[in-house]
């Protein structure tokens, strides 16, 4: 396996409650980042329906989005390129008499269309917890891809290093976030300090991550039209480096990059994170689960 990993994160607005014209426009992105010979194209949450709970359309949104997932096998395949389609809010229900619940599911799909890796998101957004149900205490896992050991988090996850501790102690050297993060996303107390304060959270949590990990960050967040509070920020962050590449603050857009996985190995030497969490006297093994590979 060579040591470049040739990386496309795709920065979308989603026209909200339009499946069909979001899929079609991720479709193209997806197709020209196969051109320039990437390996993984990324997308970001809800890029299919956006954010729209309160919508009365909202529900029939989702049913539609069900082909999707195939719909996205079918052009990894096409294309040869793994892909990470964002999150697809999927309905879910354990028994017939169960109400459904609402899941933000991510997925790994490898070159060949198949089926890699899923997460469903933990850590929920406040505003999220009235109509979707996290993953609770399921332990996050990573995945065996073409592209090496990863693993998948979703938004908020960015604020919690124990998600990442979790999958760094399993081994992961990417670690891939589809986001739907906005400038409004923070309180007006905030906001009066700072009116860029989502930002400079974002592109802090993006480096410290990256660091303190010795991982690669693949970054996907959502764009939008200009004074509409859209974030985007889209990255691909490593240590010594910080971003690879950062897309703007609003606008749609696509970056390829090429990410040396050697650097991972050299920061490792460096800071020796993956060693200790390794380590049987580790004296915070009782928070990631036990003894990790590296």
């Amino acid at each position: 396996m060579s040591s470049i990993v040739k990386v496309s994160i795709i920065q979308l607005y989603p026209v909200p409650l339009e499946p069909e014209h979001n899929f079609n426009k991720a479709a193209n992105f997806i197709r020209a980042a196969a051109a320039q010979g990437a390996d993984l194209a990324v997308l970001p949450e809800y890029h299919l329906t956006g954010w729209k709970p309160n919508d009365a359309s909202f529900l029939a949104a989702i049913e539609k989005c069900k082909p999707y997932l195939d719909k996205y096998r079918a052009l990894a395949k096409e294309c040869k390129i793994c892909i990470v389609p964002g999150t697809i809010i999927e309905s879910h229900k354990e028994s017939p008499k169960e109400e459904d619940k609402l899941l933000n599911t991510c997925y790994f799909i490898d070159h060949a269309g198949h089926l890699t890796g899923k997460y469903i998101k933990k850590n929920l957004w406040g505003p999220e917890r009235a109509h979707l149900t996290g993953s609770g205490r399921d332990v996050h896992q990573v995945f065996d891809t073409p592209i090496g050991k990863a693993g998948l988090l979703i938004c908020w996850d960015l604020a919690f290093p124990e998600a990442f501790r979790e999958l760094i102690a399993q081994g992961a050297k990417i670690v891939i976030v589809p986001t739907f993060w906005t400038l409004k996303d923070c309180n007006e107390a905030g906001l009066a300090r700072n009116p860029a304060s989502e930002a400079l959270f974002l592109d802090s949590l993006l480096t410290a991550r990256a660091f303190e990990n010795t991982c690669a960050v693949v970054f996907a967040n959502a764009g939008g039209p200009p004074g509409e509070g859209y974030a985007g920020l889209s990255q691909v962050t490593v240590p010594f480096v910080g971003p690879l590449t950062k897309l703007g603050s609003s606008a749609e857009g696509m970056s390829v990059v090429d990410v040396d996985m050697r650097i991972l190995e050299d920061a490792e030497e460096n800071y020796g994170v993956r060693a200790d969490l390794a380590r049987d006297d580790w004296h915070y093994d009782y928070r990631h689960g036990g003894k990790g590979t590296h």
